[in-house]
């Protein structure tokens, strides 16, 4: 089994960590909001009308004032100016509590019983979410177990009749549905893209389940995040994106480059072998079936898993307008892992970490209109961002600090270096 480089660092000293590369005699950060130029080598790229109040060249789009948006561009880079307090330099606490925030509620596992197909454990599902599903009986089977570690005597699982994948998408969706339109924020932020359900990654896949209700069955998530930097002499910087505010998750936040969830792709079928499907599906699940046949009689869900590298470079394009050309070369670095119980979500996430060095004169520009602008900062900037604030989307900030352990921005000597290496693959990578 290979290692990754940086696992292989020694660790003798550990007792202060070396200022993160900034740029000399800027000031501390000041505590106004009120718009002034930075002294930093930052590169603005404006897809948009400018925003009003903002220096000449504008990562914002014409919606995206201060009105509107919990920070701005300024704030983010008055975070990232070095501050000269004693000893901050050597303060990784901010990092380690951005990975705590990304592994919350480990206290309240005991809450969840086991989703179990074909006798293996594919999620976690909270108790109380369990009630919503006990009266879909042609869907969802109550089953007594002691054998997948269940506190509560029973385990979830899917009807016997529901054979295939197929089936059980359907099946699934449907009760999903149901749930929503009784009660709207039960699943809230409806994607309308399918998670394959898998007990591990490049495993068999078992049915695929709405994107937004991953969490709610505890299914194992996997993603791809990428770094996009550029080499200025001896300088390294990061592309950062800022989410649009009309995004349904962490809008107006940080985010990288490109990243994107490990969805299903679909196989467009003739209508023939779906209603075929649905039809032999209807002794199963009548209630459910139904309007499906009549609303979806012309395509079927097919799932076809695309592979990472395939959705590096789809992302590429749709995220930040990367010619295939350029992407292709984006190289897989490892990954990272966590666990996120917070009330009935239990979300256990995967994200495949890739780097991708760009041309100087390359400039990002949205394609599908889910981000706001991006900003070019340096490395040792980015870092102060993410010890500092919340304003990255909290799983990216565990991305970034992988990208600072391997670049060499954080020392072996740094207390609490190995600690920090640990956590970021808090969750099971498998």
């Amino acid at each position: 089994m290979a290692l990754n480089s940086h696992f292989l660092l020694p660790n003798r000293f550990r007792s202060s960590f070396p200022p993160i590369r900034g740029v000399a005699g800027v000031p501390p950060i000041s505590r106004s909001i009120s718009p002034q130029t930075t002294p930093f080598p930052l590169r603005f790229c404006a897809h948009a009308a400018q925003s009003s109040g903002f220096p000449s060249v504008s990562a914002l789009s014409s919606t995206a004032t201060p009105e509107t948006s919990s920070f701005t561009w300024d704030d983010a880079v008055r975070a990232s100016q070095p501050e000269y307090a004693p000893g901050d330099s050597s303060d990784l606490s901010g990092f380690f509590e951005k990975i705590k925030f990304c592994n919350r509620g480990s206290e309240m596992r005991f809450e969840f019983v086991s989703f179990v197909i074909e006798e293996n454990t594919v999620g976690y599902i909270h108790n109380r979410f369990v009630e919503h599903l006990k009266r879909f009986e042609e869907v969802f089977v109550i089953k007594d177990s002691s054998s997948h570690g269940a506190r509560f005597g029973y385990c979830v699982t899917l009807h016997d009749k529901l054979g295939t994948p197929e089936e059980r998408t359907a099946a699934v969706g449907e009760v999903i549905k149901c749930l929503v339109e009784e009660q709207e924020d039960l699943i809230p932020g409806i994607r309308n893209e399918l998670y394959p359900v898998t007990s591990s990654f490049g495993g068999r896949v078992y049915f695929s389940l709405e994107r937004a209700a991953a969490p709610y069955f505890g299914i194992k998530a996997y993603g791809i995040h990428m770094n996009g930097f550029v080499e200025s002499g001896d300088e390294k910087l990061l592309w950062v994106a800022k989410r649009s505010l009309v995004k349904p998750t962490y809008p107006g936040m940080l985010d990288h480059l490109v990243a994107g969830g490990l969805v299903c792709d679909y196989l467009f079928r003739s209508a023939s072998l779906l209603i075929h499907s649905l039809d032999q599906s209807k002794s199963y699940y009548p209630h459910y079936v139904a309007e499906s046949v009549h609303k979806f009689s012309w395509w079927q869900f097919q799932p076809h898993g695309i592979s990472c590298q395939e959705n590096v470079v789809k992302e590429c394009e749709e995220e930040a307008g990367i010619p295939q050309s350029i992407s292709v070369k984006a190289l897989p670095v490892g990954a990272v892992s966590y666990v996120d119980i917070d009330g009935d979500r239990f979300k256990r996430d995967v994200l495949f970490c890739y780097d991708l060095k760009l041309p100087e004169s390359f400039v990002p520009k949205n394609q599908d209109g889910e981000v706001e602008g991006f900003n070019l900062m340096p490395v040792g900037s980015v870092a102060n961002i993410v010890r500092r604030t919340h304003f990255y989307k909290p799983n990216c900030s565990l991305v970034v600090i992988d990208f600072l352990f391997r670049h060499g921005y954080i020392y072996p000597e740094s207390l609490g270096y190995l600690d920090l290496l640990q956590s970021l693959r808090s969750g099971n990578c498998s």
